[in-house]
């Protein structure tokens, strides 16, 4: 359908204004695969200033992991839009696809004026994201599912292009002279990952393998990665996906004693610290909290203005953008604030 249409269905100005319930707390969820308990708005990082504007609600559902830092970053920034924009912010996250749907639901049930998602496995959120569009529920997407939001019927999307981000590090791979490199896969099925993998496959000149790790166990990660590294002797780079990934490889390589360099997807405090020490190569940053901050924004910009950003059309992109030796001082200042 086109965007027009789209808006049109979500039933916009004044219909898609759903009366926000001031004391709207949504069911938590928690599960033995590591649903969290949902959460109400926190505010960290908001800057002075805040809409005069009638209060709405907006749930953000991600796929988390436990332990996951990434998604900490996402979070605040989403915070930050929520203080500014009278919005009260209801966080809820679950690796599993069935349950995160179902998390979904809970949005739904509880008649939220905004849901922001991510859609690492999309089929499994397909249905729910259809009832919500019958609730009259604008939905918008950020992080996962850049190929899959429109035909999914999102009202907009943020995050990067995870198949360009995957090219760029691999012609980045040929720059500094890679020739064997290993991609750690830290989540079986989400299709984000592949991509950004089978993105680096595309452009490295040199042999490039995929490793699956359990991303929920981290002394899993670094057994494996450690076993990989003594069974292959000449790999001479690996590949995370994520943050605590990488820092988890360098204990490998130096238990290993390997001359494996390590280059990563993403960042946080502890890693910028690395990429200083000489311990990580670099990073590539799709700015987490940019991608929470504008899909909360958004969803108020829509509700108020009825403003979707690319016009429903493009998506927004946030990344990529490397981080190394060269430009790491100056990031490293805002990720000890916990907000790259």
């Amino acid at each position: 359908m086109d965007r027009s249409s789209h808006a049109r269905s979500r039933g916009f100005a004044p219909a898609v204004a759903l009366a926000a319930a001031a004391a709207l707390t949504l069911a938590g969820c928690s599960s033995s695969s590591g649903g969290k308990k949902a959460d109400e708005e926190g505010g960290s990082g908001a800057s002075a200033g805040k809409a005069n504007t009638p209060r709405m609600t907006v749930a953000l559902v991600t796929h988390q992991a436990p332990g996951d830092t990434f998604w900490d970053i996402v979070r605040k920034g989403a915070e930050a839009a929520a203080a500014k924009d009278n919005i009260k912010l209801v966080y809820s996250a679950d690796p599993n696809a069935g349950n995160q749907a179902n998390l979904v639901q809970n949005a739904i049930d509880q008649k939220v004026d905004g849901i922001a998602v991510t859609l690492a496995k999309p089929d499994a959120l397909r249905g729910v994201i259809g009832k919500a569009e019958k609730a009259g529920i604008p939905v918008v997407g950020l992080n996962s599912g850049l190929a899959d939001w429109k035909e999914l019927g999102l009202l907009e999307f943020f995050g990067q292009d995870e198949t360009v981000a995957g090219e760029a590090l691999g012609k980045r791979l040929n720059d500094d002279g890679a020739e064997k490199a290993v991609c750690v896969i830290h989540e079986q099925g989400n299709v984000g990952l592949t991509q950004r993998c089978d993105g680096v496959k595309k452009t490295f000149e040199g042999s490039i393998e995929n490793l699956y790790v359990n991303g929920t166990d981290m002394p899993s990660v670094k057994s494996t990665i450690t076993a990989k590294l003594k069974q292959t002797g000449d790999i001479d780079h690996l590949v995370t996906l994520g943050a605590p990934f990488a820092m988890t490889a360098v204990q490998s390589v130096d238990e290993t004693g390997s001359k494996a360099k390590i280059a990563t997807f993403d960042l946080n405090k502890e890693l910028t610290g690395a990429i200083e020490k000489g311990d990580i190569e670099f990073a590539v940053d799709q700015q987490p909290y940019l991608q929470g901050y504008l899909a909360v924004d958004g969803l108020w910009l829509y509700k108020n203005n009825g403003n979707y950003s690319g016009g429903g059309e493009q998506p927004v992109l946030t990344g990529p953008a490397f981080v190394d030796e060269s430009n790491v001082k100056a990031v490293a200042e805002f990720a000890a604030k916990g907000t790259r």
